[in-house]
């Protein structure tokens, strides 16, 4: 199917004329509502939903990264017979019956942040893009060599596609030696505290450490200090507002790639409208990353800049 940069959409959706297909009622399924990525993820879909249809009802769900509880909940949005489902899946591929039910019932069902199967479109970030970037950082930093841990986090494809990323970068690093936990930590800072203890009676030596997202990153900084391993070095994803804090002290969290979720979430409703509309000649969408750094914090936006920053890959 095409794939169209995020330039060439905003050109195409920025003005949307009215249409009986625009969906009265949508309804946003995510991992959690607590977790500032998906509060602005929310926000921006929202915000395009209003702008769209002053008279739109939206309700937002929180599954808490527990595949039973968002099943329970994407069932009630199928019986509440909203016209578009944004779907933030907690697990990718085990959504997919209730993907297909709310499809034979008419509803628009776009993947937002993950992919999902049996879908009608879906925006996300160039997960692999911003693995790559951030270990590719934290390879140089180590000038090349030294072991290198990757912390896993839950079975969705943005987790996977980070991870291959990494690897990808690595390769180019033959005496970095790259060593996956295999645990998922949940995406929290909890998780990554608690698989990061493990990992240290695993691989004393570490250098550093790759982790799926900067909540994960805190968590593993924590573990890191309490152990007294003050040299390991920590990259991550999101490039979120407590990165920022984290970066603008002293500390072992030295990158990060930049998402833009309020983006995703703009954009997901952008998308969805046009695929109601009967426009099928877009149906993903990819948002870009960027890599934030100590060097460059000051040029970065943050999550809701309109496009994500600031260094370039």
């Amino acid at each position: 199917m095409p794939r169209t940069p995020l330039s060439c959409l905003a050109l195409l959706a920025c003005a949307l004329p009215a249409a009986a297909a625009d969906p009265s009622r949508i309804g946003i399924s995510v991992g959690a509502l607590d977790n500032p990525f998906y509060q602005a993820l929310a926000r921006g879909a929202v915000q395009a939903a209003h702008r769209l249809n002053p008279g739109v009802r939206i309700t937002s769900q929180s599954a808490n990264f527990t595949l039973g509880q968002q099943q329970q909940l994407l069932r009630q949005l199928i019986a509440q017979k909203v016209d578009l489902i944004l779907l933030g899946a907690v697990d990718s591929n085990s959504v997919a019956p209730l993907v297909r039910q709310a499809r034979a019932a008419g509803i628009t069902v776009v993947a937002v942040d993950v992919d999902a199967p049996d879908v009608d479109g879906t925006v996300k970030s160039d997960n692999h893009l911003a693995g790559e970037i951030v270990c590719r950082y934290l390879a140089q930093r180590l000038r090349g060599r030294g072991t290198l841990m990757i912390q896993g986090g839950p079975p969705v494809t943005s987790v996977s596609d980070r991870i291959a990323g990494c690897h990808a970068a690595l390769a180019a690093f033959p005496h970095i030696r790259a060593v996956d936990d295999g645990l998922n930590a949940q995406g929290s800072s909890l998780g990554g505290q608690r698989a990061m203890q493990q990992a240290l009676q695993r691989w004393p030596d570490m250098a550093a450490v790759f982790t799926i997202n900067d909540r994960q990153a805190l968590g593993v900084e924590k573990a890191l200090l309490a152990a007294g391993r003050e040299q390991v070095l920590i990259g991550s994803v999101d490039g979120s507002p407590d990165i920022e804090r984290a970066l603008r002290l002293p500390g072992q969290i030295v990158v990060s790639a930049s998402q833009s979720p309020y983006l995703l979430g703009r954009e997901a409703v952008k998308l969805g409208v046009k695929l109601r509309r009967g426009d099928t000649s877009v149906r993903h969408v990819t948002v870009p990353v960027g890599l934030v750094t100590r060097d460059n914090l000051s040029r970065y936006q943050g999550w809701q800049a309109a496009m994500p920053g600031a260094g370039q890959p």
